[in-house]
């Protein structure tokens, strides 16, 4: 008998077995690696792209603009945030503080472009619905059928979901919801490609310095005024989200900080997260990512009694938002049960470079047990 010869096929066998039943990598810098030199190539020529129409562009000429998405028309509106100084995190002596918001830190934040409303489903589901065919990954197959592809068309877009994704609360004009974080990235890179500008979700430090928008206290506004800010549920009786822009403006002109839907943050949790940070004024910091969970949301939702909407509260996200996903493995793409959290885009003035770029769109594509250990 030819044991070699068995012995080989059996070791073929045992791999294969392993990369269908563990296809995706453990941690964030796995996942980079994996990234083909194609893709590679295609997020130079963007980056080459952008740098070339940025290049003039300076702090003093930045400005608020509302753009189209060109593949679909669908409007986009973006606030020119200043870059400055605060202080992260809650003082010791504010009601319903938590223990991970804090201590205060000194953060310097770099000036960059914040969208004035979360994502909308007007202008997510183009990227989420495709009839383009993929794979089960959500990775475009190889795309002969279509004349003339754009790079746009090779970004990985989300797989066809089982269920309508807004179950029930509305569609047209309200924020588009229970996406991954997975999820979210990728549709900041097909955002990128569309448009020639570079996208991402924004840090913590850059989503806390938004929302306070100026002011040191809970929240951006006069605590007995927020509901005329923000969409919450002081009695948990609300039963869906309302449509974005339907509240007040933070002072810098951001609707929906507070409230409406939780959302992502590019940074990994951790309870400590301000600790390495004391000291001198820190500047642009993020807790890098390493696994799929748990990952920052902030901002608090339409299910949410006030102090959950509070400018320093942060929520580790958790396996269990996706506790009735029918998949096994659990899908890369959908949270069945994050009915309150969306996402809303950021540009930074700073181009990042290529390996940035693609750290920030593809840290999340990773196996769904993925964690910091508990």
């Amino acid at each position: 008998m030819n044991w070699p010869a068995l012995f080989a096929v059996a070791c073929f066998v045992t791999s294969a077995v392993t990369a269908l039943a563990d296809p995706y990598p453990k941690t964030a810098d796995e996942a980079v690696a994996r990234i083909s030199e194609d893709e590679r190539a295609r997020v130079a020529a963007l980056r080459e792209r952008i740098l070339e129409s940025t290049a003039k562009l300076d702090e003093a000429a930045m400005k608020d603009y509302v753009s189209k998405i060109p593949k679909t028309g669908v409007p986009y509106d973006m606030v020119a945030i200043r870059g400055g100084e605060f202080l992260m995190g809650s003082p010791p002596d504010e009601a319903k503080r938590k223990d991970d918001e804090g201590p205060q830190v000194r953060v310097k934040v770099s000036p960059f472009w914040m969208a004035r409303h979360e994502t909308s489903w007007d202008q997510y589901e183009p990227f989420m619905i495709t009839r383009k065919p993929r794979y089960k990954d959500g990775a475009l197959q190889y795309p002969e059928h279509l004349k003339d592809p754009t790079p746009a068309d090779f970004v990985s877009s989300p797989t066809t979901p089982y269920t309508e994704m807004d179950f029930g609360m509305g569609r047209e004009g309200f924020a588009a919801i229970n996406m991954t974080h997975h999820a979210a990235n990728k549709f900041c890179e097909w955002l990128s490609f569309q448009t020639g500008h570079f996208y991402r979700l924004p840090t913590e430090a850059e989503w806390e310095y938004a929302c306070r928008a100026g002011p040191t206290g809970p929240y951006s506004c006069p605590t007995i005024e927020l509901e005329q800010f923000a969409v919450l549920d002081p009695k948990q009786i609300r039963v869906g989200y309302e449509k974005i822009g339907t509240k007040r403006p933070n002072p810098w002109g951001l609707h929906d900080m507070h409230g409406n839907v939780m959302e992502w943050c590019l940074d990994q949790y951790r309870l400590d997260a301000y600790s390495q940070w004391e000291g001198n004024p820190v500047v642009d910091p993020l807790t890098r990512p390493k696994t799929r969970y748990p990952r920052v949301v902030r901002g608090g939702s339409w299910y949410d009694p006030e102090e959950e909407l509070r400018s320093a509260r942060r929520i580790p996200s958790s396996p269990d938002w996706q506790a009735q996903d029918p998949e096994l493995p659990k899908s890369l793409w959908y949270l069945t049960d994050a009915h309150w959290l969306g996402f809303r885009v950021v540009r930074p003035l700073a181009v990042p470079s290529l390996d940035e770029m693609l750290f920030a769109w593809n840290n999340s594509f990773l196996d769904e047990k993925s964690r910091e250990a508990e």
